[in-house]
């Protein structure tokens, strides 16, 4: 019959109770940790670091609709296929940060590509996060 570890350790501990005190403050004993002083950086300038963050580029998802298949039309569609969105052409399109929405548009032509011109931004009270994703 083959025994477990732990009623091994349990054997273990009863021949002998002082290597179980001696293990179990081992585990417990906390070792002191001296961390250096952080040094300011010059580069930070007056914005405490604000210009980092805005020159960093962010991904901005536009929406133009959606529309819910079943599974066994999804792997029926291939090139020519065409899904209806549920929107009417008209209808602004969503902006996205991540899955929040943060404004709507309209869907414009600008040098030969898709453009988006803003309509409205949305407030913190506005705002909506899509649980299907943009």
């Amino acid at each position: 019959m083959a025994e477990t570890a732990e009623a091994i350790e349990e054997n273990q501990n009863q021949e002998n109770p002082d290597a179980s005190e001696d293990k179990a403050e081992s585990k417990t004993q906390a070792q002191p940790v001296e961390f250096s002083e952080a040094v300011p950086s010059e580069d930070l300038g007056a914005g405490g670091g604000i210009e980092i963050l805005l020159n960093m580029s962010i991904l901005v998802t536009v929406s133009i609709g959606q529309t819910e298949i079943p599974v066994r039309q999804l792997l029926q569609l291939g090139p020519g296929s065409v899904l209806r969105l549920d929107k009417p052409i008209d209808a602004p399109v969503d902006l996205y940060l991540r899955d929040t929405k943060f404004a709507t548009g309209n869907v414009v032509v600008v040098e030969d590509r898709f453009a988006v011109r803003i309509k409205q931004i949305l407030g913190l009270g506005d705002s909506a996060v899509n649980p299907t994703g943009p």
